[in-house]
């Protein structure tokens, strides 16, 4: 059965309202962060610091989307607590996306839905182990990456928007928003993953 995209939308948007305030600041200081870092490091940073500080992120959008409440401190704690394992990760995922790109864009836009649940596994589960991440999300995505990638066209309207306000749309809200509805997407795949036998709670330790 394929996931419920507009359940999981408005779950996501009701939490993230509720934590509106320091959701829309984590969004921005990841950002800025992310921005800060590159600048100085002329483009190092988004090597070295982004990829972990996108799974602290994830992890920060995966306490929202359950309706706990946000910690920014957490965000930075989570990303580089286990810095190489999470690095890792994040730079085996990109590596492969970009292999599978060369090949043509088609097989490199279905992998990127493939191994697009990796951050969250990484952000979620500590004691699995970063290529297996992405074996997870390989297995946890098959036979949902079209209903992904629809969900990622469901977005396209408030990219628009956010063009045209120049980017203060995606911010204050089309960020944190789209961000915390792929982290309620990860929670509803794994949990049919978990019910259907395709992972066994072993794995996710």
């Amino acid at each position: 059965m394929m996931f419920n995209r507009m359940e999981i939308k408005q779950r996501a948007k009701a939490t993230f309202l509720n934590e509106y305030g320091i959701s829309v600041g984590a969004y921005v200081l990841f950002w800025l962060v992310g921005a800060a870092a590159s600048g100085v490091t002329f483009g190092l940073g988004a090597l070295l610091i982004l990829p972990p500080l996108m799974v602290g992120y994830s992890s920060f959008v995966l306490r929202i989307y359950k309706g706990e409440t946000g910690d920014i401190g957490d965000m930075f704690t989570n990303g580089f607590a286990d810095y190489g394992r999470n690095l890792g990760g994040m730079l085996f995922m990109e590596l492969f996306v970009f292999l599978w790109s060369l090949l043509f864009v088609i097989p490199g836009i279905i992998k990127a839905l493939a191994y697009s649940m990796t951050p969250y596994i990484l952000a979620d589960c500590p004691n699995v182990r970063a290529t297996d991440a992405i074996k997870l999300s390989m297995r946890m995505t098959r036979g949902h990456k079209g209903g992904i990638f629809v969900m990622c066209l469901s977005f396209i309207g408030w990219w628009l928007l956010s063009a045209i306000t120049f980017g203060i749309l995606q911010l204050l809200f089309v960020g944190p928003y789209t961000n915390t509805s792929f982290a309620g997407l990860y929670v509803d795949l794994k949990a049919r993953a978990l019910s259907n036998g395709i992972i066994r709670p072993e794995e996710l330790a």
